[in-house]
């Protein structure tokens, strides 16, 4: 297989023109993808369910599509290791796209192999829709990464908002082709996870990777392999800052999962309507891409620590407005959005924080094996959260969650001063 060729040398400058033609690559992919990706969490959640007419069976579908972004996501990292960027995020794209044409035909016929296999695939979404904030830091000047990171986090709000709620233009192509509504929303998905692919695909030169690599000595060139993960391992031994970084992406992601995956079963539950549902779905996403650059701007200027002290605070006030008004459909979509705000600030601050400490040599390796990491816990959390919800109820999870929430804020109180005090 013949390796990728880095550009020359000569023409690098961080935050120079590149960079901006680089942002803006990424953000017009981000807002197209991300529809895709946003359709997962609560129409892909209610069609598992309807397929399988079994609630194990559609706890394990719930999170077949955020298994399906931690099992990409360190062969995507990997891949933009060794090809860059463009190879990585357009690929992911592609696979996502073909996973959500499985799911119009799982959608159309009540298929349940095909539901499980598109889920999977369509994970990769995720999976590069994560890694496209990476791809932001690699040009970036230090004092503008985490502004940079939380831009493209940022713009997936557009699509992220629009994606829960494509049942409704799927009802007026149901209407016109005879597809079902879940089948019409999933080709609409499809279209837009492969136009994403060949934005990237397309436009995204010079990559901003192997801009990186060439004119960065310390960074192994494209097409070098060996040791990568271990690398990656034994940097992340020494590296306490990192360890953090990832404790604090992890805690975020598995809480905010956990309660968001069960969201729309409880609701479902309490004769919420799909509109509900979907309503309540797209303020949570708002609420965790809404203020991405407020938080990226807090984490340049005061500190990552301070971030995810605010993140923490939110996250907590979200678990505890669930837990007392569970049967409340305002108060829990104000606790859906307060833990979509939590997870951003945990998340961009923890992301930053990471891209910021983690060495040259492993980078691009490192930011997928966090994100495989992140999805691989998350897909743990709504597998979970399934079984725990039917033989509980919503205010137990909540709890748990808390639980949850406990080791980050306890290292954040009492060690993070002094560890940030090394930077």
């Amino acid at each position: 297989m013949t390796t990728a060729h880095a550009p020359a040398a000569g023409t690098f400058a961080l935050g120079g023109p590149v960079q901006r033609r680089t942002m803006v690559v990424l953000i017009v992919m981000q807002i197209i993808g991300t529809v895709g990706v946003g359709v997962a969490p609560s129409i892909g959640v209610l069609l598992a369910g309807e397929v399988t007419d079994n609630e194990a069976w559609a706890g394990l579908a719930r999170s077949a599509s955020t298994l399906g972004a931690a099992f990409l996501g360190i062969p995507l990292g990997n891949l933009a290791a060794r090809f860059g960027r463009r190879v990585a995020l357009s690929s992911g794209w592609f696979i996502a796209a073909v996973g959500a044409a499985l799911l119009v035909w799982a959608a159309q016929l009540s298929l349940v192999v095909p539901l499980f296999i598109g889920l999977l695939l369509i994970g990769s979404g995720s999976a590069v829709s994560l890694q496209a904030r990476f791809a932001a830091t690699d040009l970036a000047e230090p004092h503008q990464k985490a502004k940079s990171l939380a831009l493209v986090v940022w713009v997936g709000t557009i699509g992220s908002v629009l994606g829960p709620n494509l049942g409704v233009p799927g009802e007026i192509i149901s209407v016109h082709t005879g597809l079902t509504v879940y089948a019409s929303a999933f080709l609409i998905t499809a279209l837009c996870l492969a136009v994403a692919g060949l934005i990237v695909f397309a436009m995204l030169r010079p990559d901003p990777l192997l801009l990186l690599q060439a004119n960065t000595p310390t960074i192994p060139r494209a097409g070098v392999r060996k040791g990568r993960i271990r690398r990656v391992l034994d940097e992340l031994r020494v590296n306490r800052r990192a360890r953090y970084a990832v404790l604090a992406i992890l805690t975020a992601q598995v809480v905010m999962v956990a309660i968001m995956t069960m969201t729309p079963v409880h609701v479902a539950h309490h004769g919420g309507s799909i509109t509900i549902i979907g309503i309540t779905i797209s303020l949570h996403i708002a609420g965790m891409y809404a203020l991405a650059p407020v938080v990226g701007i807090i984490a340049d200027r005061f500190g990552h620590r301070e971030a995810i002290i605010i993140g923490i605070a939110i996250l907590a006030a979200s678990l505890v407005i669930a837990a007392l008004v569970p049967d409340d459909t305002v108060g829990i979509i104000l606790s859906l959005i307060l833990l979509g705000v939590g997870w951003s600030f945990v998340n961009v601050a923890g992301s930053a924080l990471f891209s910021s400490v983690i060495s040259d040599e492993t980078r691009a390796s490192s930011q997928g094996g966090v994100d495989a990491l992140s999805n691989l816990c998350a897909a743990v959390a709504a597998f979970g959260a399934g079984p725990l919800l039917a033989v509980s109820s919503f205010p137990m999870l909540a709890a748990v969650a808390m639980v949850l929430l406990l080791p980050l804020a306890l290292l954040t109180f009492t060690q993070g001063k002094d560890m940030f005090l090394e930077s």
